[in-house]
Parts: C-alpha cells; sequence; structure tokens
C-alpha cells in the first residue's frame, strides 16, 4: 500500500480514537482509574521503546551521533516549552478540570498536540512503513489515556458528553493536517529526516515527565507497583517485536 495512504489512514484512526473517552466516561469512575493507568503503563513502554529502539537507530543511519544527539534535546525543549507557554499538561483522570484552564485552552494545545502527532506519524512513514507502524501504535497507546482527559476537561468545563465528543473529534483532526504538512513539504527540504529525532526526544520527554510521575502518583501497594511494571515492561516488549 502506498506510504501517504497508510499515514493518512493512521491519522484517521488516531481522530476516531477521541471517541473513545465516551465509553470509557460512562464506566465506574473505580474501574475507569484502572483501566486509565494500565494504558498509562503501556504508553509509557510503548512511547520508551519506540524512541529507543525504533527512532534513535533509525536517525543515527540518516543524521549521525551529534546531530542525532542535538535532535533529541531540542525534541524534548520543545515539548518544554509547549508545556510552559501553552500549559499543556497531559490528563488521566476524570476530575482533570482541576489545575487546567479553560476549555479553550484546552482545545488550542490539544489541536496542537494533534498536530504535531501528525507530522511525526507523516514523517515516520516517509521514512519506512515499518517505522510509520511502529510510531503510529506507539502515539495510539499514548492517545487513549489523553482523550479520555481532553474529554473529561470539556466536560467539567459545562460541555454535554455529546458536544465534548463532537469538540474533540475536531481537534482531534488537526493530525491529518500534520501528515499533509509533512508530504506536501517534507520531499523538498528533507523535513521528514529532521524530525526523526526530534521526536524521539518529545516521545522521551512526554514518557519521563508526564506518564512515568502518573504511576507513582497512583502507586501504595506492591501488587500495584508490580502491575505497572509489567504494563510498561509490555509496552517496551510490543516495540521490541516490532523492530
Amino acid at each position: 500500500m502506498n506510504p501517504i495512504l497508510m499515514a493518512i489512514g493512521a491519522s484517521l484512526l488516531m481522530s476516531l480514537v477521541s471517541l473513545v473517552g465516551i465509553f470509557f466516561f460512562k464506566a465506574r469512575k473505580k474501574l475507569l482509574k484502572e483501566e486509565v493507568l494500565t494504558l498509562v503503563g503501556l504508553a509509557t513502554g510503548a512511547l520508551l521503546g519506540d524512541a529507543f529502539l525504533h527512532l534513535i537507530p533509525e536517525a543515527l543511519e540518516i543524521r549521525g551521533a551529534k546531530e542525532t544527539g542535538l535532535g533529541i534535546i531540542w525534541g524534548i525543549m520543545i515539548f518544554f516549552v509547549l508545556e510552559k507557554f501553552l500549559k499543556w499538561r497531559h490528563c488521566h483522570e476524570t476530575d482533570c478540570h482541576q489545575g487546567h484552564s479553560l476549555a479553550g485552552m484546552s482545545l488550542a494545545a490539544d489541536s496542537i498536540h494533534n498536530l504535531i502527532d501528525g507530522l511525526i506519524i507523516g514523517s515516520s512513514f516517509m521514512i519506512s512503513t515499518p517505522l510509520g507502524i511502529s510510531t503510529s501504535l506507539a502515539v495510539l497507546l499514548h492517545e487513549i489515556p489523553q482523550e479520555i482527559g481532553d474529554l473529561a476537561i470539556l466536560v467539567h468545563s459545562g460541555y454535554t458528553l455529546k458536544k465534548a465528543a463532537l469538540v474533540n473529534l475536531s481537534s482531534a483532526f488537526f493530525s491529518l493536517i500534520g501528515v499533509l504538512i509533512v508530504w506536501l513539504m517534507g520531499k523538498g527540504i528533507n523535513l521528514h529526516q529532521e524530525l526523526i529525532a526530534i521526536t524521539a526526544g518529545g516521545f522521551i520527554y512526554l514518557a519521563a515527565s508526564d506518564l512515568i510521575p502518573e504511576l507513582h502518583r497512583h502507586q501504595s501497594k506492591i501488587k500495584e507497583s508490580l502491575w505497572q511494571l509489567i504494563t510498561v515492561s509490555f509496552g517496551i516488549g510490543i516495540m521490541y517485536f516490532l523492530v
């Protein structure tokens, strides 16, 4: 299949994931937290696995060690700046309105986040189909708990569940714009090659500053900590077998 069609398909799938929050939001709150934390563990392992097993080795072959290192640093700094100036902090709870800005700011930040996801997916497929598939899977696993949080922000801001889902879906389609940007501009300026190391840095930042602290915040028993370790390891294992 044509890589551009696969990238567009992955982007559309990513957009539809925004609707998954409807089903989780209607679940019992205790069950919701348990399931979401499992997804957070899987996403942590997937992001780290994709960064260290796929993206960084690929960037080393294309750009070399020094340029790859700089790209990783750029990725970390870009996501740090986004978090600071857009107040962009992912949420994995049903009471996400606490500590968050208004729904408008949340939608703006989420739209930018989805645009970046599209750039990441598009650039990965431009390099190779296997890299595109593994990176799309890592993004997908990360998107599920995030989209549940995004939906919660909108509902707690006064939106009905139906309206919140539609608005959230509209912001999710920015990922498709990101894919198209890469494919329209990337071949002329090698944008996809530049984005690989930056993507790795962004994935590392998200896992280290957002997801891992979330797991630490919800551990109180050895059994829970062991389950978190298993889910993170399973996420890494998925990426390992996709090498």
